[in-house]
C-alpha cells in the first residue's frame, strides 16, 4: 500500500476558487490585503499585549496567544491560494498536502481548545471575582495554552496518520484550494466512505465537544449573573457577547465542514475561506477593539509613536 501511495502520485491539482481569470485577479487582490491586515493586526496585538503592563492579566495573555493561532490558521493556506489565484496550473506535492492536513488540523484543533480556556477565564472572573487572580495564576494560563496546543497537535496527527497511508494509485483532483481531509480521502483507491465519516466524525467530535462546553459555559455565567441583579446580566452579557460572537463565526464553518457536510462544492468553498480568512481577520476585532482597556492601550502606544517621531 505504501508503495502504491508514493510511487504513483507525487503531486495533486487544485481546482481553486473559480475558473474566471477576471474573478481571480479580483479574489487575489481582495484576500492579499486581508491577508496583510491579518498578519499586522496579529502580531500588532501580540505585540501591544507584550509591551503594555495594563494588559499582563489573564485574560490578555489568552487574547495574545489567540492572535497568534490565528496568524498561523490564516497562513497554513492562505499564501499559497493567493499565489495560486495567479496560476493556470495550480498544483501541490503530496507532501505538501499532508503538511496541509496536519497543521490545519493541529491549528484548528488547537484554537477550539483554546476558546474553551477563554470561556472558563472569564467564567472565573464574573463568577468568582475575589478568587480570580488565585484562580488564574501565570501557572495555569500557562497551562492551559499548553493543552490547546497538545490536544491539537493530537488530533492532528492521529488524521494524518490514517490518510498517510492510503493508496493514492490514479485521482488527483482536489475541488478546492487546499487539502483538506474530505476531499483528499476522496482520492484514496479504496472505498472511502465508511473511513469518510470516521474521519470527519473525529473532527466534529472535537468541534461539538467544544462548541458544547462553550454554551454551558456562557449560559452558566449569564444565569449565575442574572441572580444577583439586571445591572450585572447586562454588563456580563455585554462583556460575553464578542466572546459568543467569536464561537459562532468560528464553529459555524467547522459544523458545516465535518459534522453536518452539505456536499455543495461552492459553498463548502465559501466556508472553507471563512475558516482561513475571515475568522482570523474579524476575531482580533471584535475580543481585542471592542475592549476599554485595549482601547486605552492603543491610544498610548499612538501617542508615544507620535511623540517619539516628533522627537526625531
Amino acid at each position: 500500500m505504501a508503495e502504491v501511495n508514493h510511487s504513483t502520485v507525487s503531486e495533486f491539482v487544485l481546482l481553486g476558487l473559480c475558473d474566471s481569470w477576471e474573478l481571480q485577479i479580483f479574489f487575489f487582490l481582495l484576500i492579499l490585503v486581508l491577508y496583510l491586515i491579518i498578519v499586522l493586526g496579529n502580531i500588532f496585538i501580540v505585540i501591544l499585549v507584550i509591551t503594555d503592563p495594563h494588559l499582563h492579566s489573564p485574560m490578555y495573555f489568552l487574547l495574545a496567544n489567540l492572535s497568534f493561532v490565528d496568524l498561523w490558521l490564516s497562513s497554513v493556506t492562505t499564501p499559497k491560494m493567493i499565489t495560486d489565484l495567479l496560476k493556470e496550473n495550480k498544483t501541490i506535492s503530496f507532501g505538501g498536502c499532508m503538511c496541509q492536513i496536519l497543521f490545519v488540523h493541529f491549528v484548528g484543533g488547537g484554537e477550539m481548545v483554546l476558546l474553551v480556556a477563554m470561556a472558563y477565564d472569564r467564567y472565573v472572573a464574573i463568577c468568582k471575582p475575589l478568587h480570580y487572580i488565585a484562580i488564574m495564576s501565570q501557572r495555569k494560563c500557562i497551562c492551559l495554552v499548553m493543552v490547546s496546543w497538545i490536544i491539537g497537535f493530537v488530533h492532528s496527527v492521529s488524521q494524518l496518520a490514517v490518510i498517510v497511508e492510503l493508496p493514492f494509485c490514479g485521482p488527483r483532483i482536489v475541488n478546492s484550494f487546499f487539502c483538506d481531509i474530505p476531499l483528499v480521502i476522496e482520492l484514496a483507491c479504496i472505498n472511502s466512505h465508511s473511513l469518510g465519516i470516521l474521519m470527519n466524525s473525529d473532527s466534529g467530535v472535537l468541534a461539538m465537544t467544544c462548541f458544547i462546553l462553550l454554551l454551558i459555559s456562557y449560559t452558566y455565567i449569564l444565569l449565575t449573573v442574572r441572580h444577583h441583579s439586571k445591572h450585572g446580566a447586562s454588563k456580563a452579557l455585554s462583556t460575553c457577547t464578542a466572546h459568543i460572537m467569536v464561537v459562532v463565526l468560528f464553529f459555524g464553518p467547522c459544523i458545516f465542514i465535518y459534522v453536518w457536510p452539505l456536499n455543495i462544492t461552492s459553498v463548502d468553498k465559501f466556508l472553507a475561506v471563512f475558516y482561513s480568512v475571515i475568522t482570523p481577520l474579524l476575531n482580533p476585532a471584535i475580543y481585542t477593539f471592542r475592549n476599554k482597556e485595549m482601547k486605552v492601550s492603543l491610544r498610548k502606544f499612538k501617542s508615544q509613536y507620535v511623540s517619539l517621531r516628533w522627537n526625531l
